[in-house]
């Protein structure tokens, strides 16, 4: 038997097929490759409509079209992007609006239950340090984050949602994708940026609308830097005191709103930045090109909006806060309750954060605070308080008494109320959101950069911040 031959030499193109292919790899170097999918799709629907009108019988006096008069106002360049703002003011009213009441409701609530809970414990001779630890750490952490966080999720996500169903959201994606695109990211990226200010876990799993798995990624590392329902109290509360302090007194409100909206501007900005430097560095590719068809307008499926909002959004993300907020209320309780020497553990590891606290415009309390509330951002004014005060429990305080703690007492200057905005704005993510992150990617490494990239970025804008204001106001 013979052996085998050796083996057949590659085949090369002709030389004509190879000129074709080079001249086509020059072309595709040379083309805008988003742009002629563009043309190629308005080119489809030219001859769509051409076709159209040769076959379709239409009256000689056609009903008004009250969708296309509604879109050019509302995609228009000049109006389409002010209508959005508009709106997304009116659902962020509604939430802060219609929330406190509610939440005080709940909170109060809850705090009777954990009297009661005490007085039980009390009855069958639990230590004090049991009582402390289960009833005034892990339920009053977990009562905290659910009168806190529920209310706001229960008006934000059914308005969302119902936006959503008469075909608003759509046109917001339209109105936006200009500005992904020059991203370099999605324009679905709009969506789940929006959906990220009620739920920054639920802006995460909204990608899912993303076909592209590299800009998903970037919507997904990005939607941290919008901030969620949980941020909203502490920002309010710190543009109340100290940016309403320096208007004049018919202006407060106004001022305070002002700043409250000029965060979600940068929070906006932050996104579109950051998506661009991923999509220029680690996540480099061609940007994908999608038809947005715009629906009709349409009544809402009020039992189906409710439906998605409360249970398949409100209830999912709500119950994966309270299993990664348990953990929190314990460590707190047991940081302010132990002592070593004459201070407790949070006195002293508070003491060791405080020089690079002050580096960055703030102070080793607050870190602190945000350390323990990775779980939860609910809980960081509570635990900021708690140290303050020394109470050895997480507490809230209001009116008069808030301002003399943070202002009078430890010193809280307009710089700290900026220099916190911006880091509550840009840092890392909740646990509920990192570990949604994990499920989605399936990837330690876009989760651990997800993670501490906007870390990274808020400890770089707070210290530039802290240096040019300390340096100007000499």
């Amino acid at each position: 038997m013979s052996g085998a031959g050796p083996p057949p030499a590659p085949t090369e193109a002709p030389p004509g097929l190879q000129a074709v292919l080079e001249h086509a790899e020059r072309l595709r170097a040379e083309e805008d490759t988003a742009a002629a999918h563009d043309r190629e799709a308005t080119a489809l629907y030219a001859e769509a409509q051409r076709i159209a009108q040769r076959v379709i019988a239409k009256p000689a006096r056609p009903p008004v079209d009250w969708d296309r008069a509604i879109d050019r106002v509302v995609t228009s360049p000049i109006w389409g992007i002010p209508i959005m703002l508009s709106m997304l003011a009116v659902v962020f009213w509604l939430t802060i609006a219609g929330a406190n009441v509610p939440s005080k409701m709940l909170a109060d609530a809850f705090f009777w239950v954990e009297a009661q809970l005490a007085v039980g414990f009390a009855a069958v001779g639990a230590p004090a340090w049991v009582t402390g630890l289960l009833v005034h750490g892990v339920y009053r952490g977990l009562a905290w984050v659910v009168s806190v966080m529920l209310p706001p999720m229960a008006i934000f996500f059914p308005a969302f949602t119902l936006l959503e169903d008469i075909g608003f959201l759509p046109r917001v994606a339209m109105n936006l994708d200009r500005l992904f695109h020059r991203a370099g990211a999605h324009g679905k990226q709009a969506l789940t940026m929006s959906m990220g200010f009620g739920c920054n876990a639920a802006g995460v799993i909204a990608c899912r609308i993303i076909d592209s798995p590299r800009e998903r990624l970037i919507a997904i590392i990005t939607n941290n830097f919008v901030p969620c329902n949980g941020r909203f109290p502490t920002l309010i509360m710190l543009a109340t005191i100290f940016i309403g302090a320096v208007a004049p007194p018919g202006f407060r409100s106004l001022a305070a709103t002002a700043g409250v909206v000029g965060v979600v501007v940068l929070g906006v900005a932050a996104t579109l930045i950051a998506s661009f430097a991923l999509s220029r560095t680690v996540l480099k590719g061609e940007s994908s090109s999608y038809i947005l068809e715009l629906p009709p307008y349409r009544k809402p499926q009020v039992l189906r909006v409710l439906y998605t909002s409360l249970i398949d959004r409100t209830m999912f993300v709500l119950y994966r806060a309270i299993v990664m907020a348990a953990p929190a209320g314990a460590i707190c309780w047991l940081l302010g309750n132990i002592s070593l020497g004459d201070a407790t553990l949070m006195t002293h590891v508070a003491g060791w954060l405080n020089p690079f606290g002050h580096a960055l415009g703030l102070d080793g309390v607050i870190l602190l605070a945000y350390i323990i509330a990775i779980p939860a951002n609910e809980i960081v004014i509570p635990t900021i308080l708690m140290a303050y005060t020394n109470s050895g429990q997480m507490t809230d305080l209001a009116g008069d008494s808030l301002v003399n703690v943070l202002v009078t007492q430890q010193h809280w200057t307009l710089l700290t109320a900026v220099c916190l905005m911006l880091f509550s704005l840009l840092h890392y993510p909740c646990s509920t959101t990192i570990w949604t992150i994990f499920k989605e990617t399936r990837s330690v490494k876009w989760t651990t950069l997800a993670a501490l990239g906007p870390l990274a970025v808020a400890f770089v804008v707070c210290f530039t911040v802290a240096t040019v204001w300390r340096l100007i106001a000499g």
